[in-house]
């Protein structure tokens, strides 16, 4: 396989949580990682779990997987973790802070930077998905919107090159999802790729450069979108 330095490359890539019983059957693609990519199909079709083989959360039983150039059989998912910021469909697995304010102070504080740097990006933040009015409350109190919004702000504070989102307009209301629209937008011109797992045909519409469909297990539809 040509290991690629600008994809996520995924070759001959099978995968079960049931010996016997693939999810994932035989896809064989390559992901360009400066592309808004958007994985669409029904509940049940593998879409979460090619995102969860693509972050190395889960392993494929066989079959390759390269992110830019390297196997990731021989990375840590902390060395994946560096490259790529993954958003859960449901974002409270991701919460381990008492305060919204605190949640996304987390990684960077853990890294050690720079204290001035780390409250300006987290005001930064704040203000861009408008959680400043909540910055002191507790994240499991909050609206599933809200939580799907510091979710995605605790993963910008780290500054990835890639992001998988699961489902991220999950829980959020018209207003927040063309603000959602706007920020992935502004990232994507930044130069930051992004594979965005959704049911939500108009946001896929607004952000997407291509639609992978996916059918049991199977990649079973790839195109460009003409927007």
């Amino acid at each position: 396989m040509v290991k690629l330095l600008d994809s996520i490359g995924l070759k001959s890539v099978n995968f079960g949580y049931i010996k016997g019983k693939k999810i994932i059957k035989n896809i064989d693609i390559d992901i360009n990682i400066k592309d808004i990519t958007c994985i669409i199909g029904p509940n049940g079709s593998g879409k979460t779990t090619l995102g969860k083989l693509m972050m190395g959360i889960l392993r494929p039983d066989s079959g390759e997987i390269y992110l830019v150039g390297e196997d990731i059989a021989e990375m840590s998912l902390g060395q994946i973790g560096r490259k790529i910021g993954y958003l859960f469909q449901n974002p409270e697995k991701q919460f381990f802070s008492n305060t919204v304010e605190d949640e996304i102070k987390f990684i960077p504080e853990i890294k050690g930077l720079d204290k001035k740097y780390i409250e300006e990006k987290t005001a930064l933040l704040l203000d861009l998905f408008q959680l400043n009015h909540i910055k002191n409350s507790f994240p499991l109190k909050l609206s599933q919107g809200e939580k799907q919004r510091l979710a995605l702000a605790a993963i910008l504070v780290n500054e990835p090159g890639y992001l998988i989102l699961d489902e991220p307009t999950k829980g959020l209301d018209v207003e927040r999802r063309k603000v959602l629209v706007q920020v992935l937008k502004k990232l994507h011109g930044e130069g930051i790729g992004m594979t965005v797992i959704t049911h939500d045909y108009a946001f896929i519409d607004q952000i997407s450069d291509r639609i992978l469909k996916m059918h049991e297990g199977e990649i079973v539809e790839d195109k460009r979108n003409e927007r």
